[in-house]
This record gives C-alpha cells, sequence and structure tokens, in this order.
C-alpha cells in the first residue's frame, strides 16, 4: 500500500468533518440513478471502490440492497463509515481497507454485479496505477456485470485535495475499459461542493459483454 497516499488521506478524514469534505454528497444522486438502470436483484454484489465515508451506502441499504463490499485506502474513513451504518446489522457489508493500485485484498474478490466508482480512478494519474485498476476491476467484474465510473471531465478541475488529477470523458473511459465493455449511458454533471464551488464530472455506465 502506498504509505504517502494512505496517509494523505486518512489526515483528510481525520482533520475535516465529513460533511465539509469536498466530494461530500448529501445524497448520491447521479450514482443512484446509473444504479437503478442495471436493475440489479437486492442481493447483488456491489463493489464501492475508494468510497470513503460516503452516503451512498446507506441510500443502497435503504433501497434494498443487502450484498456490499466498500473499499478505501483510509482505514480511518471506513471506521466512520461503519459505524453510522452500525443499524444495519441484518445486511452484509464488507469493508476492505487497500490500494487499488497496490492490491493485497482485493485480488481476492470475485463475481462481482457492479463495481462503483466516483472520484477514485482519476487520483491514478500514472499509466502503471491506471492499468493496475482497470486490471483489477476486469479481474472481479463477472459476465455481463456493469460499471459505474464518475471522474472529473476534460473541463474539470486538474487539481483535487492538493494532488493532480487525470481528466476523462467517456471515450478516454471507453478506450480503458475496452471492446468487451458496452457504454450505455454517459452524462457531464456539476456537482456542487459543501464550499458552494463546482465539480464538472462525467458519469458514465457500462456493461461487460463477453467473460
Amino acid at each position: 500500500m502506498s504509505t504517502n497516499l494512505e496517509e494523505h488521506w486518512n489526515n483528510a478524514y481525520r482533520k475535516t468533518p465529513i460533511n465539509n469534505l469536498g466530494w461530500y454528497e448529501e445524497k448520491s444522486t447521479p450514482s443512484l440513478s446509473l444504479i437503478n438502470e442495471c436493475n440489479l436483484p437486492n442481493n447483488a454484489a456491489i463493489f464501492n471502490a475508494g468510497a470513503g465515508a460516503t452516503t451512498l451506502i446507506e441510500q443502497l441499504l435503504k433501497e434494498g440492497y443487502s450484498n456490499l463490499i466498500v473499499n478505501d485506502i483510509a482505514s480511518s474513513a471506513l471506521t466512520e463509515l461503519s459505524n453510522g451504518l452500525s443499524k444495519y446489522k441484518n445486511s452484509s457489508i464488507k469493508f476492505v481497507v487497500d490500494d487499488l493500485t497496490n492490491p493485497n485484498e482485493l485480488f481476492k474478490l470475485k463475481n462481482i454485479d457492479l463495481w462503483h466508482d466516483r472520484a477514485v480512478l482519476h487520483f491514478f494519474i500514472e499509466q502503471e496505477q491506471q492499468d493496475t485498476y482497470f486490471n483489477l476491476l476486469k479481474k472481479v467484474l463477472k459476465p455481463n456485470g456493469y460499471v459505474i465510473l464518475a471522474e472529473f471531465n476534460l473541463n474539470g478541475a486538474k487539481k483535487c485535495s492538493g494532488l493532480d488529477v487525470f481528466n476523462y470523458n467517456e471515450t478516454m473511459l471507453q478506450d480503458r475499459l475496452g471492446e468487451d465493455f458496452k457504454l450505455l449511458n454517459s452524462f457531464n454533471y456539476t456537482y456542487i461542493q459543501p464550499s458552494g464551488n463546482t465539480r464538472e464530472y462525467v458519469y458514465t455506465l457500462f456493461q461487460r459483454i463477453n467473460s
């Protein structure tokens, strides 16, 4: 695991209240709309990459999804998220502290129905990091599984949380996934931060069409 990144994100969550963080969403409406398009059964395995302390997990639980795998490099973020979900004792929520660009525990996952990533991939600016990320995604996602990638678009910010980012559009994401994935939906979205500033995203939904 990258110690520097681990420390960076742990510090971010320790120093700032969750609802003041620049990526905090009170409700993950764009993600939920794409997840609903997938028509997944309630027991589908949904993987949230770099989840932090997202509100999406509780929203999915409220909608009846019961098999959730939540990942982040920052243990402090997952601890806070887990504490807030203690009332959902009948649901299967697995928390995995691991680095998407140098995975260990994540390699043990399999048969994921949906891979969801909001604002994580764009922090991987090195080719090797990106290759590792997409290789992991393709390894754990089941045939006909879905992928939601929501990243800063080409008009979006070039830095976030003091780190450089890599901007995308839907064509670039399609190229990285390859011909075994079909683009089902994409749209640009202006996210308003708690500070009132805006961030420009591209949201994409893909489905795996081969093995």
